[in-house]
């Protein structure tokens, strides 16, 4: 049985374990209690906090190694332009899917407005700000406090230095590249338990949310849904074909990557595995891998972004305030930038959501008739995320010679495959 064939039973199993609690509810509830609440609580954070374990070193150790096999700052400033470029235009146009279909469709059109709605978003900082604590007063610390942003800046530097060293850069360049393939063994060790967490996840979620907060909803929710499938369908195929790529063959050793995503709602616990099969089975080199995966894991929206979009128009819906044309493209335009600006801030998704909403003049109180299903759909959201990460490493790969066909063709290569140098020959 493949991986991908046991990450699926596990998840269905889970989905029905979950359901069959929250469905059946109080004859079950001392079982549940101990079972749901109590074992498979236990064993799915423990998971994910194994996951997080591993981001970052992971994250450091694998951008230090790539960007020191760039070769100069012309190749660093090709990929990070190309990689940041790619990831703004697939989050604009995940926005205007879903300013589309919302606009169509018009969610929230004789929805019954609670008498009691509050909700209280945090004060998204400025913008200047934002960028200013992307660099590292103490890396250090940064590395304690898993702070993405400045462990990017500081690896980037830490590499760049790296290359620029001579003989010295070249010895401790050797020691991380020991270092890189010490933590892809532990990512490896750990991902082999993907199952039994994911399971554990999922029937968590589903006991707890169950399906009866997506009737009222069901509109939302359908055209979120709807916004997900084609942005990840067409969008992420159409970057394919521009890098001459098989959409099919993609998509097929993406399964595993898009299934744990879905599991665990969080790109950033979806990394190390994210990263792995960008580089071990799709064969995108190190040098590429290594810079826009873990940047991708911090700062591509285009799952939240598709969220935004149809959350504006159901809010203004139900609260009956026309929005503009002038009002659409400055959400399609505030979204698409603060998609990387607010990165840094924790609950980045809802900063977003408060900034659009403040934006075109729409009650950020609005959030709470959506709030309540948006963990099951932030599951959705999450996995065409790193879907994103991987289709635009592919390009990007594929662009500057930096990616393995061979490899990528090769139906058999796992995460056990050793990734080989890419080639002239092999990027034909």
């Amino acid at each position: 049985m493949s991986f991908t064939q046991k990450i699926l039973i596990a998840m269905a199993a889970g989905i029905v374990v979950g359901v069959t609690f929250s469905v059946v509810g109080a004859p079950l509830q001392a079982v549940s209690d101990v079972l749901v609440d109590g074992l498979l609580d236990a064993v799915g954070r423990i998971f994910v906090l194994l996951l997080q374990m591993m981001v970052v070193p992971l994250v450091l150790v694998s951008i230090v190694c790539g960007v020191a096999s760039l070769g100069g700052l012309g190749a660093l400033g090709r990929v990070g332009v190309k990689t940041i470029g790619l990831f703004l235009v697939t989050t604009a146009i995940a926005l205007v899917i879903a300013l589309t279909l919302a606009i169509l469709v018009s969610p929230g059109e004789g929805f019954a407005l609670a008498g009691d709605v509050d909700y209280r978003t945090q004060t998204p900082p400025p913008l200047s700000d934002v960028f200013v604590d992307m660099f590292p007063a103490n890396p250090v610390r940064a590395l304690a406090d898993g702070q993405m942003l400045q462990i990017i800046v500081f690896a980037l530097l830490l590499g760049f230095a790296i290359n620029l060293s001579g003989e010295s850069g070249r010895r401790v360049g050797a020691v991380f590249s020991d270092l890189n393939e010490v933590v892809m063994k532990l990512v490896t060790i750990v991902i082999r338990t993907a199952p039994v967490g994911v399971f554990a996840l999922v029937a968590t979620t589903f006991a707890a949310q169950g399906l009866d907060l997506f009737r009222p909803l069901a509109g939302y929710a359908l055209i979120l849904v709807l916004g997900l499938l084609l942005h990840g369908g067409l969008t992420y195929t159409l970057v394919l074909r521009l890098a001459r790529l098989s959409p099919i063959g993609f998509f097929n050793k993406m399964r595993a990557v898009l299934t744990f995503a879905f599991s665990t709602a969080s790109s950033g616990a979806t990394l190390p595995l994210t990263l792995g099969t960008v580089k071990r089975r799709l064969g995108v080199d190190n040098s590429v891998a290594s810079f826009s995966v873990p940047l991708g894991a911090t700062i591509n929206m285009d799952g939240t972004a598709i969220m935004l979009g149809v959350a504006t128009v159901f809010i203004s819906n139900v609260y009956g305030i026309d929005l503009s044309v002038g009002d659409y493209l400055a959400v399609v335009l505030t979204a698409t930038l603060a998609s990387i600006g607010t990165a840094a801030v924790p609950g980045a998704g809802l900063i977003m959501i408060a900034l659009v909403l403040g934006q075109v003049g729409l009650p950020v109180e609005g959030i709470a008739l959506i709030i309540g299903i948006d963990r099951l759909l932030d599951m959705l959201r999450t996995a065409v995320n790193v879907c994103g990460d991987g289709a635009v490493a592919c390009l990007v790969a594929r662009s500057e010679g930096a990616l393995n066909l061979a490899t990528f063709n090769d139906p058999g290569a796992t995460l056990d495959t050793v990734a080989r140098p890419a080639t002239a020959e092999a990027t034909q």
